[in-house]
């Protein structure tokens, strides 16, 4: 079992910055892939930015350049760097680990940017 908790969220001015943490626990030691996802009201959960264990990173275009996805495998902590942020990223945040086959999700946090 692992259990994810996140940190972070709030409410920010559009063009803003914030930082998301998720930190891991229980049985960490074969997590593989951590990322994070969104889902705002009415729309379909979606990747916003996924880490291998071994560092490398996917993005899609709707914030590439603005979200950096980082881990800390001596913490087992992934953090999700947002800046210039828009109305449009407005959204639960949730992360997401890939443990031995299994995937674990945390309970999410809301980022909500201001116009």
């Amino acid at each position: 079992q692992v259990q994810l908790v996140e940190s972070g969220g709030g409410l920010v001015q559009a063009g803003g910055s914030l930082r998301l943490s998720c930190a891991a626990s229980g049985t960490t030691l074969n997590i593989n892939h951590m990322a994070w996802f969104r889902q705002a009201p009415g729309k379909q959960r979606e990747l916003v930015a996924l880490i291998s264990s071994i560092g490398a990173t996917i993005y899609p275009d709707s914030v590439k350049g603005r979200f950096t996805i980082s881990r800390d495998n001596t913490k087992n902590t992934v953090f999700l760097q947002m800046s210039s942020l828009k109305p449009e990223d407005t959204a639960v945040y949730q992360c997401n680990a890939a443990v031995a086959g299994l995937t674990y999700w945390g309970q999410g946090t809301q980022v909500t940017v201001s116009s």
